[in-house]
């Protein structure tokens, strides 16, 4: 397999776009996410990132700045390239690129069955599990 290209791309830049695509397809389509709950004002001011394999988006993240953290979110690999390392690459590139921000903190909502691949970057689970749209998730933090 080619290696993965992590890039971060501008809000509404074509590559953006791509990413924008991919999460309907996997949260709204996929994964049944009302789509009113899939975008957000966040996006606007969020850092955006896509994955790029065999010339194509195959994943894509968003990073916010809250107070004390920083928040990763919407992270999504196309069903064809899953298992494939494409959201262990991402994530390893933003938190690199953002590791400055927040004191190192990181913090995200995991579906449940993806807390092992958070865990491989230090994360780990608190609070009981909660349901968002109908899918178990965890909070997970690095701090």
């Amino acid at each position: 397999m080619n290696p993965v290209t992590v890039l971060a791309v501008p809000v509404f830049s074509t590559l953006c776009n791509e990413g924008f695509r991919l999460r309907r397809e996997v949260f709204i389509v996929e994964q049944n996410v009302p789509a009113d709950m899939e975008f957000d004002a966040d996006d606007l001011t969020a850092f955006h990132f896509v994955a790029i394999l065999s010339g194509e988006v195959c994943g894509t993240l968003r990073l916010i700045y809250a107070d004390d953290f920083v928040r990763i979110g919407r992270v999504v690999v196309s069903h064809a390239w899953r298992g494939k390392g494409i959201a262990s690459a991402m994530i390893r590139h933003a938190m690199d690129v953002h590791r400055t921000a927040r004191d190192n903190r990181f913090c995200l909502s995991a579906q449940s069955d993806k807390t092992a691949m958070y865990e491989r970057f230090g994360f780990k689970t608190f609070g009981e599990e909660f349901f968002e749209v109908g899918i178990p998730h965890y909070e997970m933090k690095n701090f």
